[in-house]
């Protein structure tokens, strides 16, 4: 049982990693929109493969292992299922795959040269899965509900500074970006 809760961890990690920087590569897609040509063919050429390869050859493959093995420790530890912090945590992870199809509506979109987000608005969504990430660890760390109201409090002041850390990051571009004109 240790290696699915191994390979379970492992392929956590690597949707994850996919999720990340999925939404990098559109955020580039969309500014190479913006691009004067022959730069904007050339750059969303090469961010709709990479966003195919990426989404297709590491995310997917990823997300669908980590259901199958996490269903798998949860089948041969069905008492989880009776502790309110795997709950909570089940919730977290349903959210996260919504967050996943909703990212994967995007790429079809973008695929299709239809731009409906700016890049700020991307650069917000990306933060989305950190802050499921940081809930899913603190809950299935902690487990204890005590410890859970003080992590949810943690939560909510790590979603607050990373929301501040994106506007002054939008500050700080758009000073450089004058600069440079």
């Amino acid at each position: 049982m240790l290696y699915v809760k191994a390979l379970h961890v492992i392929f956590i990690v690597t949707w994850f990693a996919g999720l990340f920087y999925i939404v990098r590569l559109f955020i580039y897609q969309v500014e190479a929109s913006e691009k004067p040509e022959p730069d904007r063919s050339i750059l969303i050429k090469e961010y709709k493969r990479n966003s195919s390869r990426l989404w297709f050859g590491i995310t997917w493959p990823s997300a669908i292992l980590t259901l199958i093995f996490g269903t798998w420790v949860l089948s041969y530890v069905p008492a989880y299922l009776s502790q309110g912090f795997m709950h909570i945590k089940l919730t977290l992870v349903l959210l996260l795959y919504v967050y996943h199809f909703i990212c994967h509506r995007i790429y079809k979109s973008l695929q299709k040269d239809v731009y409906k987000y700016s890049s700020q608005q991307l650069r917000i969504w990306n933060e989305v899965a950190t802050i499921l990430l940081v809930g899913i660890v603190f809950i299935i760390i902690l487990k204890n509900a005590l410890s859970m109201v003080w992590g949810l409090a943690g939560l909510i002041g790590f979603t607050v500074v990373l929301m501040l850390a994106i506007r002054l990051y939008k500050k700080v571009r758009e000073k450089n970006e004058k600069k440079e004109v």
